[in-house]
């Protein structure tokens, strides 16, 4: 018995560091650039989505608007109170809901990570997730601003409080990075030992056959799985870089980045709050929606 725990101990091990060593080094980048543009850059960033307000952009606004919300470092309990500032300068409802759309999808640091899948992986999450924001602005647009109707709920939510408060610039990104590895390394470190149990015990004839063979049963059985099992984007790269290894097709994976961080678990609390128990599942049934399809059209052009 103690042979073959020791047996599986170092293929776990073997599995474990190979993953890491192939997914670190975006990681590393990753906390650098979201903690560069959390301290330099948020407040710019922010500063452009509210001077859209200036342009009498119309419907072409939520282009931008996505745009910003990708480029926006904040996580959902910052991206939330900005958007309920936002909100009380004036900004119009479907603009605001293509920024929240876009920045609970992915961001700058998502971004990284994702580079470690494949240029044609990053790609689909990338349009992916623009094009969401924009169909969620474009909706509430329709359904419900020219019917006179506020989609948000943002009374109980003020202008997110800044961390990023030391004199000291490099002191203040430093605090920043250091909270940025407590916040995403112990996700970071179960996904790669997830994945590695995944390489050991999982056929890959299994994984395949789930995601990879039948596409539109692939796409969707990706779409659902990702709402329980999405904690963390870093957490989660590991675990796809090895689906896809495994015989994952680009268009689950795909299905799956828009459902996993759209239905994060820590997210939807949030979300029920500014959006009411109607348009939550509202909400909730769009995500199903787009990520199918989006699978669907990746298959298509693949």
């Amino acid at each position: 018995m103690q042979e073959i725990l020791h047996r599986e101990f170092v293929y776990l091990w073997y599995y474990f560091t190979i993953q890491f060593d192939q997914i670190f080094g975006y990681w590393v980048l990753g906390i650098l650039l979201g903690s560069v543009l959390s301290v330099f850059g948020k407040n710019k960033i922010h500063h452009l989505f509210t001077a859209l307000q200036k342009k009498k952009l119309g419907v072409l606004g939520v282009i931008p608007a996505s745009a910003i919300g990708i480029a926006s470092p904040l996580c959902m309990y910052g991206t939330i109170p900005i958007s309920a500032s936002f909100s009380e300068k004036g900004m119009q409802d479907d603009w605001l809901a293509a920024f929240m759309m876009s920045s609970i999808l992915l961001n700058p640091q998502l971004i990284i990570y994702s580079a470690a899948l494949g240029s044609a992986a990053l790609a689909a999450r990338i349009i992916s997730c623009f094009l969401c924001g924009i169909a969620a602005g474009l909706l509430i647009r329709f359904f419900y601003i020219k019917k006179n109707k506020s989609f948000f709920r943002f009374t109980n939510f003020g202008e997110p409080a800044n961390r990023d408060t030391d004199p000291n610039l490099i002191l203040r990104l430093l605090k920043n990075i250091w909270r940025n590895i407590k916040t995403t390394g112990p996700y970071f470190l179960i996904g790669i030992a997830l994945s590695a149990a995944f390489q050991r015990y999982v056929p890959e004839s299994a994984v395949a056959a789930m995601f990879g063979s039948h596409e539109a049963f692939g796409i969707l059985m990706a779409a659902t799985i990702g709402v329980p099992l999405y904690a963390c984007g870093g957490g989660t790269i590991p675990l796809l870089q090895q689906w896809l290894d495994s015989g994952m097709s680009l268009a689950s994976a795909t299905a799956f980045m828009i459902t996993g961080p759209a239905t994060k678990i820590t997210n939807l609390g949030a979300l029920k709050i500014v959006l009411g128990l109607r348009r939550f599942l509202l909400y909730l049934l769009f995500c199903m929606i787009f990520a199918f399809l989006s699978g669907v059209v990746v298959d298509i052009f693949r």
